[in-house]
């Protein structure tokens, strides 16, 4: 089951989202993210679907290892859907004793439930198609001028890096550690909430033990390597900007831009203001 957790691993490909310069990824990204905030109603997530929809095309990642990777998600978005379908006062659908549902609860816990998905997939797609030594560098770079205050910048990225990439073997650690205490005879199944909680005890002891022993011996042959950090470092492969990357820009800005056409013109949505529009 352990297993099925995708997010935050790097899936190998020949695409044209793989060659992508790893800084335009992430500034990429982070205007993904932030232009969610701005659509509304059916025609801005039509919209936001099919700009996702064809990144996904393009990087070959298939879209089974996606949708495997948001089954440990799945519990959350069933809440945050029930939370706003029972939660939302306005025209009542349906009611039965204490139950109320309404149809503004109805859109809401659609396009809450949407937008926490597309969250997911499109900050995922950096992972899947970045390796975290690339990722390290573009972060790095996006933050250098940081440098001038003060602020670790190098360091920042660097942890970032090593735990992206110790998601892969904590996960095969845990499985491990959950088989050998399976064969003693513990039962993580049955029981109520409380005793399922406790029997997890025995697995997450070891797993810290585990963590900190393999954070040790990395500290250890880092400093075994004379690693000092970022200063005077060379790196063999030189991030440049290609044509590739400027048409993605183009292609960003265009899709954000669709959102200030007079069909999709609306409010910007606050964290309160909720109310979704057709």
């Amino acid at each position: 089951m352990l297993r099925d957790m995708t997010i935050g691993q790097f899936y190998p490909a020949e695409s044209v989202i793989h060659r992508l310069d790893p800084r335009v990824k992430v500034v990429g990204v982070l205007a993904y993210l932030i232009s969610l905030f701005l659509f509304r109603g059916f025609v801005g997530y039509a919209v936001v679907t099919v700009f996702l929809g064809t990144v996904i095309a393009l990087s070959k990642v298939p879209f089974r290892y996606i949708v495997r990777g948001m089954k440990p998600i799945l519990f959350l978005l069933i809440v945050t859907a029930l939370f706003n379908l029972f939660g939302t006062s306005g025209d009542v659908v349906f009611h039965w004793k204490f139950i109320t549902i309404t149809w503004q609860g109805i859109r809401k816990a659609v396009f809450m439930s949407m937008r926490l998905s597309y969250l997911i997939v499109g900050s995922s797609m950096m992972t899947y198609t970045t390796t975290p030594n690339q990722l390290t560098d573009a972060i790095e770079k996006l933050l250098k001028p940081l440098e001038k205050i003060k602020v670790p910048v190098h360091d920042f990225a660097m942890m970032m890096s090593l735990a992206l990439r110790f998601i892969p073997t904590l996960v095969e650690e845990t499985e491990k550690i959950i088989a050998a205490q399976k064969s003693r005879g513990a039962d993580f199944t049955s029981g109520n909430l409380l005793r399922r909680v406790k029997a997890l005890i025995p697995v997450l002891v070891p797993l810290l033990l585990s963590s900190f022993r393999r954070a040790d011996e990395l500290a250890l042959a880092m400093e075994c390597r004379c690693y000092h950090g970022g200063e005077g470092r060379t790196r063999m492969k030189v991030m440049q900007l290609h044509a590739r990357d400027f048409l993605f820009f183009f292609s960003l800005l265009l899709f954000i831009g669709v959102r200030f056409l007079p069909m999709l013109d609306c409010s910007v949505i606050g964290l309160e203001d909720m109310n979704f529009t057709f």
